[in-house]
This record gives C-alpha cells, sequence and structure tokens, in this order.
C-alpha cells in the first residue's frame, strides 16, 4: 500500500472481502429464520397430535380444555419468541442488503462501465434495498408483507392464543356467545399487538439506515 492510500486493486479486495462477510452473514440469518419457523411449526404439529388423542381418550370435557391449557401456552411462548426472532433476523437481513448496496455502488464508482451487467441496486434507501431483497415492482406491498414468513408466524400464534382464551372462559362456564367473543377478542388483541411491534421495529430500522446512495427518481 503506497502513501497515498490503497489503489483500485487493493480496494477491491477490501470491498470482495467485506461483500462475501456481508453474504455468510445474510446466510446465517436466512437459516435461523426458517429453523426457527420451522421449529414452531413443530411444537403447533405435535401439540395438536397431543390434543387430538386426548380428544378421542375423554371427549371434549374439562379433562381435555385442562390438558389444552397445559400445551398450549407452550406452543404460544414459542410463537411469540419466534415472531421477535425473526424480526431481530430481518433487521440483520436489510443491515446486510444495505452494507452489499453500498460495496455495489463503490464498484460501479471504481468501474463505472460495468454498471449494465448488475441486475441488483447500488442504493442504501429503502426502494434500493427492496430491489436487492427482490421485491417485485408490480406487486402490492401489501401482497408481500401477508406472503412473509412473521405475519404467518403471527397469524398462527394469534391463533392459539384465541384458542386458549376461548378455553379459559370454558372452564369458567362461559356460555358459546361469551366463548366466541373471547377467543376472537383475544386473537384481535394478540395480532394487533404482534403487528404493532414490527411496525415499531420498521420505523426504528428506517430512522437508523441514512441513506448514502439513494435512488434516483422515478420517471
Amino acid at each position: 500500500m503506497s502513501e497515498e492510500g490503497p489503489n483500485d486493486a487493493q480496494r477491491l479486495q477490501i470491498l470482495a472481502t467485506e461483500h462475501w462477510s456481508l453474504l455468510a452473514s445474510r446466510s446465517l440469518a436466512w437459516n435461523e429464520s426458517f429453523s426457527r419457523a420451522g421449529m414452531f411449526l413443530s411444537t403447533l404439529s405435535g401439540a395438536t397430535v397431543a390434543l387430538a388423542l386426548i380428544a378421542q381418550a375423554s371427549g371434549f370435557g374439562k379433562t381435555f380444555s385442562l390438558f389444552a391449557l397445559a400445551v398450549l401456552p407452550v406452543v404460544f411462548f414459542v410463537g411469540i419468541t419466534t415472531y421477535i426472532r425473526l424480526d431481530g433476523s430481518n433487521y440483520h437481513d436489510a443491515q446486510c442488503v444495505l452494507g452489499m448496496n453500498r460495496i455495489r455502488n463503490a464498484y460501479l464508482q471504481i468501474a463505472p462501465d460495468l454498471k449494465k451487467y448488475f441486475v441488483m441496486s447500488p442504493h442504501d434507501d429503502p426502494r434500493g434495498i427492496g430491489v436487492t431483497m427482490g421485491v417485485q415492482p408490480s406487486r402490492n406491498n401489501l401482497l408481500h408483507l401477508i406472503a412473509a414468513t412473521p405475519v404467518v408466524v403471527a397469524v398462527l400464534t394469534s391463533v392459539v392464543g384465541g384458542v386458549i382464551g376461548s378455553l379459559i372462559g370454558y372452564q369458567l362456564d362461559w356460555n358459546n356467545a361469551w366463548l366466541t367473543i373471547a377467543g376472537v377478542g383475544t386473537f384481535i388483541v394478540v395480532f394487533g399487538l404482534l403487528m404493532f411491534y414490527a411496525k415499531r421495529s420498521i420505523d426504528r430500522a428506517q430512522k437508523s439506515m441514512r441513506p448514502l446512495f439513494p435512488s434516483p427518481p422515478q420517471p
């Protein structure tokens, strides 16, 4: 390295090393997200099978509801913690994409004639990050969010919460109307809290990631 600073070849080597480091880190985040979601679904499936066996042996009476109240809170806890961990993994993933977009911008500053060969974005604003994450420009953002793994986990966890709410009402000898209200109300409260948590996390992430290379205005 000369006294004037690194040359272009040395800059490329440093950038490439960081690029591969971010790729490996992003891969670990994705693997953890899939493993945690798989663990939650396995726990939910196992609990469902256990409840089905107990229902056949005892019928849908007080014994069944007591057993369900012992099992389902564990599933609910796993669902909540999985959702929180997925939120952290998504933030980690966004950080990695932001870093790779900036590195891609540095590549193009060194060799601007290669721009036509890049399909991912060299911009680090939300639009540029979305391009690199594969968000289809023609797809509604709401549809993309609904299909995301955290929302699926949130819905299933909220359903489990709603069932727990109904079972507690059943133990208290509530009538069917109040059982329905308890189940639906618990589902709405749990899902609303999870979505509120997600919105706050997204807002904090967007505030912490200040673009250095924003996307050009769309025509």
